[in-house]
């Protein structure tokens, strides 16, 4: 699962990252939770484009944007058939920009949150999905997520983010790449790539947002996969 997540992404990260002009710095967010508008890159034609959606993928044919708080995420093995997400899947995938996303430890309390980055200090490209309402006049976006890798399954986890390297960036966004391809892509980010550590409670709390979010915590060390 991959609900809460911040992004902090200078323009320079995002040109050399994503092929991707912003003519000025992002407003930074280190605490940004579901049903909240998030940056994401899209393809339309051959062009890239941020833009804001909110996050909870509310599908063409639904008339309650109710929806959208149990459609944060799309599971990797049945986005290509379920209803929310099957039109989106083929048509209209993104890229959710972060420097990291958050997972609490299982049974903590109170929850003990861990913040996740990669290794090499990189920002992440999330694999996404978007959709439009046009009868609740509604962009939204969903993060799929895949199998666990160990640094998730440490904290008591069986869920991850997809998360993208920079060259699979264009063949997850072009719209004619073959199923059997995106399938290849969808798959849990190798665990030497990815690092955490604890940080404070008070991300448990979506109303905090702050640098002091995303420091490290004097709580539990971090986690060691031996």
């Amino acid at each position: 699962m991959c609900a809460r997540l911040s992004q902090i992404l200078p323009p320079e990260a995002m040109r050399r990252l994503f092929d991707l002009d912003l003519w000025k710095n992002l407003p930074p967010r280190y605490n940004v939770a579901p049903t909240q508008d998030v940056w994401i890159i899209r393809r339309i034609d051959d062009d890239r484009e941020a833009l804001q959606m909110r996050w909870g993928l509310i599908p063409a044919w639904a008339d309650d944007a109710k929806i959208g708080a149990m459609t944060i995420n799309a599971r990797s093995e049945t986005a290509a058939e379920k209803p929310s997400f099957r039109d989106a899947f083929f048509k209209r995938r993104c890229i959710v920009p972060a420097d990291g996303f958050y997972e609490w430890e299982k049974g903590t309390n109170p929850r003990q949150p861990y913040r996740f980055l990669r290794a090499d200090g990189e920002p992440m490209a999330l694999a996404g999905l978007w959709e439009v309402n046009k009868t609740l006049g509604l962009a939204t976006f969903t993060i799929v997520t895949t199998r666990a890798n160990d640094h998730m399954d440490a904290i008591g986890h069986d869920r991850s983010p997809v998360i993208l390297e920079p060259e699979q960036v264009d063949v997850w966004l072009d719209v004619t790449t073959p199923r059997e391809d995106l399938e290849q892509l969808m798959l849990p980010f190798p665990d030497d790539k990815l690092t955490c550590f604890p940080v404070s409670t008070i991300v448990n709390n979506v109303r905090n947002e702050g640098p002091e979010c995303i420091e490290p915590s004097s709580g539990p060390d971090q986690l060691s996969l031996l």
